[in-house]
């Protein structure tokens, strides 16, 4: 199984800029895509942006330009740079990975327990 740590959230005024971290551990083979996901109050859970082992990444339209993704493999981790944060930007921002099982060898989607973002004055 693997375990999805998130950290970096917290209270931000409008305008400035966060940064999030996942790391993943535990016993797999390797990690696919990985991305980042959000849920407001009253709202469905949203595609922020996702990142594959190699290739392009894709941004949800409200973030284009401001957040930024990118992963370090070597560490498991991924990040999500957020900048010129907006109000509606206020979410618990969810990790998502793409684990490929050391048993198995099937590919299996896992979650992290989520991180608080709120953007405030």
């Amino acid at each position: 199984q693997v375990q999805l740590v998130e950290s970096g959230g917290g209270l931000v005024q409008p305008g400035g800029s966060l940064r999030l971290s996942c790391a993943a551990s535990g016993r797999f083979v390797s990690i696919n895509a990985m991305g980042w996901y959000r849920q407001a109050p009253g709202k469905q859970r949203e595609l922020v942006a996702t990142i594959p082992r190699g290739g392009s990444t894709n941004y949800a339209d409200s973030v284009k330009g401001r957040f930024t993704i990118s992963r370090d493999n070597a560490k498991n981790t991924v990040y999500l740079q957020m900048n010129s944060l907006k109000p509606d930007d206020t979410a618990v921002y969810y990790c998502n990975a793409l684990v490929v099982a050391a048993t198995t060898r099937y590919e299996y989607p896992s979650w992290g327990q989520g991180t608080q973002v709120t953007v405030s004055s």
